[in-house]
């Protein structure tokens, strides 16, 4: 994927390839253990060694493509590419924290506003002189990165234990306009943080509900304190990108590769910071000093796990989300799919082994996503070039950036954004494609907004599944009728050529039944057939056995008012042995159905539930009452099995009910009733 960093390049494949060994030991000791062992051994060799290689290219499929890398086509966008993102790394982080390389904005500010709450800096306060108290800053920075490792290599266990359980199927509750609406909304939260740098004002750091709204108050407050230096740096660098990534996408055949503008703006700005002094001059914020060589490895301080876990699982999972839903946009748009528990496993392992060395936990941040992409990003080698030059850079030519002003990355953020927002204009083709969806869009940005991205996430998905349970509670009840000389059945109201079997009465349903709409079921299949399934007279004409011949009462006894209105008791005699036949809608004198048949179409059922049997047993006991039969059709084996645990079938309901479709129902019947008509 080309969302940053490429979590496939990643060791992620370590605890599955084990597994995989110990499932192949297993099969080869099953096959030791049987009659054919040496043969069994072979079998087991030749599978094992093809069974490692798919889970060798599955975890690292670098090596499946690699090999087969175009050179001519795609190399000189990913080194750009590389380049440019690789820039933006260090500076950006440099700017959020210290020492943290793939950050994101808004993990960013959950894991900063937690260090200023655990790691006050009053707690560092030093007398000087007797008198006034200062923060000693070395030992409040020390103390403060040594909890964000913590946090980072919490964050990383719990992404791995959550990809290693396959948390990743979250991802099929993640649908295309939740995702687009969260993106948006989390645009939003970059593009907020990062308006103080445009400014040039200091804000604290707010998490938690609506901190958003809090941040923006408070930068309105503070806005006669704008730097004009700063607003004015901000505004040409941003307008500059603008302009050269709309000749980028006008002239994109004539261009042999975009134009690196964002690489081009932070050499020049860094460029003419140092040479003019914007800093002592103007007042403008810039990087400031860049740290060389790596830290040596340290273990987390275990006892502030305790305190930050909750934190830690919401870093975690806010940004898996974060990853996964730039991972889903970028794969629908160039047509790839996107392996949710390995990136998962991946940004675990990167987030615990990074832990060790105090870095940051990391995400897949959108801006340089975004950057990558549009500078000519085709595949991880970008990912590797960007790493090589974060190396370099911290190794050795850290220095040369440390002029770089913030608002220059402030703008490059900012631009790059404009793809994201450009997600607005969902809202109108949603509005005229699908109103359910646009509703959930909608939700999404707003709980996102309010609640921020881990709360607004759990509400965002909650609400999502909410709108199925609505859907399948209001599915769409339809009369098929068969289109002639086909054994194709559609809905007589949208199809013309759709005309009813005679005598038949074919019910579908566009969900499936369970215990939340079967009721509802029940009711629209009474009202689509045209008929009550248990005609009112018939039932209040009967006893409580339903059935006369069941009439325990003695047969001399004569008729009561008590029998019920106009209802004659059939007297048996001593000597009769014979049972009296069952009465019937026309002995009855009652109005027969204009129907003989229902077929129940379940092509759409996936699963039943014990209540949604209990309706379906009182559905063919209702129309046999009527004289109507009652025929399933297209029900899956999965749905046969259900019904036969759950006790479905008797001597009044057999398999021989059940059709493998509507056709093959209708063709039973056509021949029932004409083998009837001449026995009759």
């Amino acid at each position: 994927m080309l969302a940053v960093p490429g979590a496939g390049s990643c060791p992620a494949a370590l605890p599955e390839a084990v597994a995989g060994g110990v499932r192949a030991r297993e099969s080869w000791w099953r096959g030791w253990s049987g009659k054919e062992g040496p043969q069994c051994w072979k079998e087991w060799h030749g599978c094992s060694g093809s069974a490692a290689k798919s889970l060798l290219f599955r975890f690292l499929p670098f090596l499946r493509w690699m090999p087969r890398y175009p050179i001519k086509d795609w190399l000189l966008g990913d080194i750009l590419s590389g380049f440019s993102v690789g820039i933006m790394h260090l500076p950006q982080g440099i700017g959020y924290w210290h020492n943290s390389v793939g950050p994101f904005a808004v993990i960013s500010v959950m894991i900063g506003s937690l260090t200023e709450s655990l790691v006050p800096s009053e707690n560092f306060l030093e007398s000087v002189n007797g008198s006034n108290a200062t923060v000693n800053e070395e030992l409040r920075d020390a103390a403060r990165v040594e909890l964000v490792a913590t946090i980072t290599v919490l964050t990383g266990i719990f992404q791995v234990a959550l990809g290693l359980l396959q948390f990743g199927f979250v991802v099929t509750y993640l649908s295309d306009p939740l995702v687009r609406g969260y993106t948006t909304a989390a645009s939003v939260h970059v593009l907020v943080s990062q308006l103080k740098n445009v400014f040039g004002v200091s804000q604290g750091e707010n998490s938690g509900p609506l901190s958003l709204f809090v941040t923006v108050i408070d930068l309105c407050k503070k806005l006669p304190d704008t730097n004009v230096g700063t607003l004015v740096t901000a505004i040409i660098a941003m307008v500059a990108i603008l302009i050269v990534k709309e000749l980028n996408h006008k002239f994109a055949a004539k261009l042999p590769m975009p134009i690196p503008i964002e690489l081009i703006t932070i050499i020049v700005s860094t460029g003419i910071s140092y040479g003019v002094n914007l800093n002592d001059k103007f007042g403008i914020s810039v990087v400031g000093n860049i740290p060389s060589g790596l830290k040596p490895p340290v273990v987390p301080n275990f006892s502030y796990f305790g305190q930050v876990a909750g934190n830690a699982f919401a870093i975690a999972v806010v940004g898996y989300a974060i990853c996964i839903s730039l991972g889903k946009i970028f794969a629908l748009k160039h047509g790839y799919k996107v392996d949710s528990n390995q990136e998962l496993i991946a940004l675990g392992l990167c987030n615990f082994l990074g832990g060790f060395f105090q870095c940051f936990a990391i995400s897949c941040s959108m801006s340089r996503s975004l950057v990558q992409e549009s500078t000519g990003g085709n595949s991880q080698v970008a990912g590797v070039i960007a790493s090589l030059v974060i190396l370099v850079t911290i190794l050795k030519i850290g220095e040369l950036f440390r002029d770089l002003p913030k608002a220059i990355l402030s703008a490059i953020i900012i631009v790059n954004l404009k793809g994201m927002f450009k997600q607005f204009s969902d809202l109108s083709s949603l509005w005229k494609s699908n109103k359910v969806d646009l509703l959930v869009w909608i939700v999404t940005f707003i709980a996102t907004l309010l609640l921020n991205l881990d709360i607004g996430l759990a509400a965002s998905v909650a609400f999502g599944l909410l709108t199925v349970i609505f859907r399948t509670q209001l599915p769409r009840y339809s009369i098929l009728g068969r289109i002639s000389d086909t054994d194709v059945y559609r809905d007589v109201v949208e199809y013309e050529m759709a005309q009813e079997v005679p005598g038949v009465k074919i019910f579908r349903s566009s969900s499936t039944i369970y215990f939340a709409n079967v009721e509802l079921y029940s009711e629209a299949l009474k009202k689509k057939v045209g008929e009550p399934p248990a005609s009112e007279c018939f039932l209040c004409l009967l006893p409580a056995s339903n059935s006369v011949v069941n009439d325990t009462r003695s047969p001399s006894l004569p008729q009561n008012a008590e029998d019920g209105p106009g209802l004659s008791v059939i007297e048996l005699n001593a000597g009769e042995s014979t049972a009296p036949s069952e009465p019937t809608l026309h002995s009855l004198g009652l109005p027969q159905p204009t129907f003989h048949t229902v077929i129940l179409d379940f092509s759409p059922v996936s699963f039943v539930d014990t209540v949604s049997i209990k309706i379906l047993k009182n559905i063919f006991r209702d129309f046999h009452e009527i004289e109507v039969d009652v025929f399933i059709a297209s029900c899956s084996v999965s749905v046969l099995a259900q019904l036969e645990r759950g006790n479905f079938f008797s001597s009044a309901i057999t398999k021989h009910s059940f059709f493998p479709s509507v056709h093959d129902a209708v063709v039973h019947i056509s021949r029932e009733r004409q083998q009837a008509s001449v026995s009759t």
